[in-house]
C-alpha cells in the first residue's frame, strides 16, 4: 500500500528543460521559477541545520 500523504522526494536525474522553442519571455519566467525554487530549498537546508545543531548543543550538556 502507497502511502500518498508520504513527502515526495526530489528526482535524482534532473532533466532540463528544452529551451530552444522558448521564448525570451519564457526563459526569464523559467529563470524565476528556478531561483524561487532555489531559494526554498536553502531555506530548508538552513532549518535542518539549525535543528541538527541545536540537538548537538542539547546532547553534548548532557554527557
Amino acid at each position: 500500500m502507497l502511502d500518498e500523504d508520504a513527502p515526495s522526494k526530489p528526482h535524482k536525474n534532473f532533466t532540463p528543460a528544452a529551451l530552444a522553442e522558448w521564448s525570451e519571455t519564457d526563459l526569464r519566467d523559467y529563470i524565476t521559477q528556478l531561483q524561487a525554487e532555489i531559494a526554498r530549498a536553502e531555506q530548508a537546508i538552513a532549518a535542518r541545520a539549525s535543528q541538527r545543531q541545536a540537538a548537538e548543543a542539547f546532547f553534548r550538556r548532557q554527557a
